[in-house]
This record gives structure tokens, sequence and C-alpha cells, in this order.
């Protein structure tokens, strides 16, 4: 007995469900969560107040300048300024970032690492990887393009079982990530201020490459797809 043509038709377009969705496949979670040692604080500001913020901070986290405190700006241009103000204002700081020559970066952080220098101004190139023992303070200057970047660069501090503090700015340009900070915020029992959440907890929902917003994820541990085989609609 023949197959019937809409029968095959409708196994075909299961087959190609099944195997779209071996490109889903979610590794991990999608609900961030940020080191619980780490005291988080966010604040909200304007561009223009950020510089004297940022010295203030430095008054009350490294008044002896013997601590180490880390900064995070977002380019390397901000970089370059925000290590030029501080020097003017008498802080002793170094800087690392993609456009300094190698040489340079490996004496600023030598400089930081031994402690001669425990300030330093450093690009997202400090966020993940490089091993800075006893970091006290994070300071982020400016907040970084994804929330995913925010918890690695507060993950410096807080180490090895030691507590540390984030102090963050987050100004009007960022509010498009309020909702992902705030859920952060919530999930490591930190206080969540009332300025960050005029912005929105809505969290928007990630696209895939591929197939765009309207896609349906599978996690890492769903059932795997099974193997589909045909009638051949040429035999009896």
């Amino acid at each position: 007995m023949c197959s019937s043509p809409d029968g095959n038709v409708q196994r075909y377009m299961a087959y190609r469900k099944v195997k779209l969705a071996l490109f889903q496949v979610v590794v991990g979670s999608e609900d961030l969560a940020a080191n619980h040692d780490v005291m988080q604080i966010v604040e909200v500001l304007d561009d223009r107040s950020r510089d004297q913020r940022l010295l203030a901070l430095l008054e009350k986290y490294h008044k002896s300048q013997r601590n180490r405190v880390l900064v995070f700006a977002l380019y390397q241009l901000e970089a370059d300024r925000l290590e030029n103000m501080l020097r003017k204002s008498g802080w002793k700081v170094v800087a690392i970032h993609g456009k300094k020559a190698q040489h340079d970066r490996t004496k600023s952080l030598s400089l930081f690492k031994q402690g001669t220098c425990p300030l330093m101004v450093a690009t997202d190139v400090a966020a993940r990887g490089l091993d800075i023992p006893d970091v006290e303070v994070v300071i982020n200057y400016t907040f970084p393009l994804t929330t995913e970047d925010y918890v690695h660069r507060i993950g410096r501090t807080g180490r090895a079982g030691k507590k540390g503090v984030s102090h963050t700015f987050f100004t009007h340009h960022n509010k498009a990530l309020s909702g992902e900070l705030v859920n952060v915020l919530r999930e490591a029992g930190q206080t969540v201020p009332s300025d960050l959440l005029k912005f929105g907890t809505h969290v928007k929902k990630k696209e895939s490459k591929l197939y765009g917003a309207h896609f349906r994820e599978i996690s890492a541990d769903a059932p795997k797809a099974k193997k589909i085989t045909f009638d051949n609609s040429d035999e009896e």
C-alpha cells in the first residue's frame, strides 16, 4: 500500500521542527547571579556628576591609598581621561586597556598587584581572566554593555571567602538594562534603589541569532531528539 502524500508531508514537517530545535539548546541558565560576598551599591546619576562623585568615593573607600580599588570605564579614551583626571586630583593611579602597549599594561598590572599603586582604572579587559588578589572595592564609573559583564566586573572583589564592595553609577543611557540589574540585585538580597525602579523592571527577551525573538528555547537537560525515518513514497 502506498504511503499517503499528506502523511509524508506531516512527518517531514515534524522532522524539520526537531532538526531546528537542535540549534536552540541553551547551555547554562539565563538567570544571572552575582557573588553574594559582594555588597552591591547602585547609584543613579547624570553624566556630569560622575567625576565629582568618583572623587568623593575615593575619599571614602581609598583614603589610606593602601587598599586595592578597581575603577571600570567602558571605553579606552574614557579610561585615559579618568587616569589623567585622577592623577591631576592628587591620586596615584595606573590604567590598562586594549590600546596601551603590552609593556605598559604589564607594568601597570604589576604595580597594582604588588600594592605599589593600588588604584587602577581599566576597561573590561580586566573584568575576566585576570588574577587580581585582594581587590576591596570595584567602582563602575560607566555601566557595561551587558549585565553579564557587570557580574564579571564586580566579581573582581569578594574573592577567596573575603567580602567586597561594588559601587555602580547608572545613568539614563543604561535604562534598557535596568530590569536585568534589578533581578541581579534582588537575587543577591541587595537594596534596589527607587531611582533604578523608575526605569522599569522589564527584561527584554533574548533573541536567537538564527530565528530572532520568536523561538522556543530548549534547556540543556531536555530529552534528545529522536531520529525519524520516512517511508519512501515510491515504494508500496
